[in-house]
């Protein structure tokens, strides 16, 4: 894959000779246009991101006759910055290696990296994760709780300190003049995260793992993908947004590749979970259906917008339209991620 190094002039001027070498730019380039309205609409869907591991556990579960298990919203909140780590992390470097493939893209100027912050989240909420199951999955209050060395006894405490160990190599990688090795790390991550999901004493848990596993990667690259792509576009558009709209093109075309192996994947995850004859009581009835026709129901918006920036994208006459309703489509990915993390952290729907 290719490398992501953090540019010395990634601060989004153009330099006097870029800006000579094209000298329309400056027509075709989208011009900036402040609204508050918009501005507000992203903040609230922040703020209700930021309240899905708070409050979404209690709400979800309220009226189902489930119990909720304890530290499920601490529990939420560190899978969601895990998963938000993935998504940057892979992200950049798959967003570069898609850049590379647009003749004319000016390589020299990247975004500058956010991988080794994000790796540095991945460990803190690794870390999390792992106390947890060091405390036999139960809330630690004091280190007296938890149990380090029984972590190497459980299957899902060696999960967890390969995810921690991950994150801290993926970090080192960043950091390094290679830094897209760090998809190696951050595959295993993914990795131990399809096992986590699936207990061997489940039925066909290779299945299960299996569809975990794409289902993860396509939802990763997904979402981490269109955030650096349209960094990218928001970088290059004073100086190069022809090879901006080229990118977010290609993006688009391998997208609907992922958004159908994850429709696939979910679907048979579903119905192993569901079985088909209880889908419609158990996605109102249960927390995790509930959860995941909430998922469903954000991930119908964020096609909806794909369309439509893919549909605006095709008009040559002003590809910098499709700009907006992709901006739009990052923002709902993110709250796709933090239900996401919900549903890891809730009780599993009674097989009927």
């Amino acid at each position: 894959m290719s490398s992501i190094q953090p540019s010395a002039d990634s601060g989004g001027e153009a330099s006097p000779d870029a800006v000579a070498a094209t000298p329309h730019a400056s027509h075709s380039a989208p011009r900036r246009r402040p609204s508050t309205a918009r501005a507000v609409a992203v903040l609230a869907l922040v703020l209700v991101a930021a309240l899905i591991p708070l409050l979404g556990p209690s709400a979800v579960l309220s009226g189902t006759g489930e119990a909720e298990a304890p530290g499920t919203a601490g529990i939420t909140f560190l899978r969601t910055v895990m998963f938000a780590a993935l998504c940057v992390q892979l992200g950049e470097i798959y967003a570069i290696r898609l850049a590379r493939r647009v003749p004319g893209a000016p390589l020299d100027r990247e975004p500058r990296s956010w991988a080794a912050y994000a790796a540095g989240a991945g460990i803190v909420a690794a870390l999390g994760l792992a106390s947890v199951v060091a405390t036999g999955n139960l809330v630690p209050h004091q280190l007296s709780d938890m149990d380090i060395g029984g972590l190497y006894a459980s299957r899902d405490g060696r999960l967890a300190l390969l995810e921690v160990n991950a994150f801290i190599v993926a970090l080192l990688c960043s950091r390094s003049r290679r830094p897209s090795t760090a998809a190696l790390p951050l595959a295993a991550v993914i990795v131990a995260e399809a096992l986590r999901a699936h207990s061997p004493v489940e039925d066909t848990p290779l299945i299960g793992t299996g569809l975990t596993l794409v289902h993860l990667t396509c939802g990763v690259l997904w979402a981490g993908g269109l955030l650096q792509v349209m960094r990218m576009l928001r970088l290059w558009r004073t100086f190069a947004p022809e090879a901006g709209a080229a990118v977010l093109g290609l993006y688009a075309r391998v997208a609907a590749v992922l958004f159908a192996a994850i429709t696939v994947t979910g679907v048979f995850s579903t119905l192993r979970r569901m079985p088909a004859g209880t889908v419609a009581d158990q996605l109102t009835e249960t927390a995790y259906g509930r959860t995941l026709l909430a998922k469903v129901l954000l991930v119908v918006v964020v096609a909806a917008l794909a369309l439509l920036a893919r549909r605006r994208l095709r008009r040559a006459t002003d590809p910098a339209s499709a700009y907006s309703p992709a901006r739009g489509e990052v923002i709902v990915l993110g709250l796709v991620v933090a239900v996401s993390a919900l549903l890891t952290a809730l009780p599993l729907p009674i097989r009927w």
